[in-house]
């Protein structure tokens, strides 16, 4: 299949965008999956200045690298969170979190939002990768005493608070991938058909499929592939391993990521708890022919060992489908 492998910049955010492209060629990546954070791609500049997105452009293709998506988990995160607070400062750029008002920064955010839509539509991409927050994630334990009605409603907020976004991005010819993600609307199949349901399957509104976020949770990431084939705008390769201990548990113990402690915690691509080979057999089965898109995040191992690492794994991993039945040669023959 030779499907185009880039690299979320997401984690290299500290690096000007000049020096990632540099490195990301020299180990062999085709091409970047630019954040909305760092100084990789800004949203105001994009819409402020043509010169900007030549000047993004012409970094990239002077290291051959090309780039299929943007990301804006950041901003995205903060459009539908029912609880906003210091930790939402400290993602957002000043002039979204403004006053700090909940209400205030979901409506910046929102904006920030459609207005990534519009950038992604003249920088030549049409898929925006993020996250969307939740009205629900708080109440996940379902205790203190939670109705079914409650839960409906924050879904009926998150289809409210999303819809108008989903409608600017399809006036721009560009799909959200939400990745589906603990703290999401949708975090597992169950969760996602709910948000597809509020959203009356909007068509602009599909999945960043990363398995990593899947298999701490126990879910079959091939099962969602599976049940959402024609949703599956953009893919991660990124890693997990769980290591339950009889101590610790999958919420994590309030343990920070890299504590030996967790009971799971993300690795290398390669390294982890993901199966890559019915994962490949199951893209290439829906038709997915985009790009593999490694979001490399390991605090055990040097990220530029890793990522290279990363990346020879999932090009040997990368095949394509058969053209043929492989019996079909045994009737093939001469008399």
């Amino acid at each position: 299949m030779a499907r185009p492998v880039t690299l979320f910049t997401g984690q290299w955010a500290d690096l000007p965008l000049t020096v990632l492209a540099e490195k990301a060629k020299s180990f062999g990546y085709d091409g970047l999956e630019l954040a909305c954070w760092g100084d990789h791609f800004e949203v105001d500049k994009a819409l402020e200045s043509d010169a900007y997105i030549r000047a993004r452009r012409d970094i990239l293709e002077q290291h051959g690298l090309k780039c299929f998506a943007i990301s804006t988990h950041l901003v995205g995160q903060c459009v539908a969170d029912a609880l906003i607070d210091e930790r939402h400062k400290s993602i957002l750029p000043a002039r979204i979190w403004g006053d700090g008002d909940p209400e205030g920064v979901r409506q910046r955010a929102a904006q920030e939002v459609i207005k990534t839509a519009h950038a992604a539509q003249a920088f030549g991409v049409s898929v925006v990768n993020g996250f969307t927050g939740s009205p629900v994630w708080h109440l996940i334990y379902r205790f203190p005493p939670t109705s079914d009605a409650m839960i409906d409603a924050g879904y009926k907020d998150f289809a409210a608070r999303w819809k108008p976004i989903l409608d600017a991005f399809a006036g721009q010819g560009v799909r959200f991938a939400l990745e589906a993600h603990p703290g999401e609307i949708a975090y597992d199949i169950h969760t996602a058909t709910h948000a597809l349901a509020a959203l009356d399957q909007h068509p602009s509104f599909g999945f960043n499929f990363d398995p990593s976020h899947m298999i701490h949770q126990f879910v079959d990431p091939v099962a969602f592939l599976d049940e959402f084939a024609d949703r599956i705008f953009h893919v991660h390769i990124k890693d997990a391993r769980v290591q339950l201990d009889g101590r610790s548990s999958i919420l994590s113990s309030h343990l920070d990521f890299g504590d030996p402690r967790r009971g799971w915690d993300f690795v290398s691509p390669g390294r982890g708890d993901v199966e890559w080979d019915p994962i490949m057999r199951a893209l290439n089965r829906i038709g997915y022919a985009g790009p593999l898109s490694i979001e490399w995040e390991d605090n055990g191992m040097d990220r530029a060992w890793g990522t290279q690492e990363a990346l020879a794994m999932v090009r040997g991993q990368d095949f394509a489908p058969s053209d043929v039945s492989f019996d079909a040669a045994f009737g093939d023959r001469d008399e």
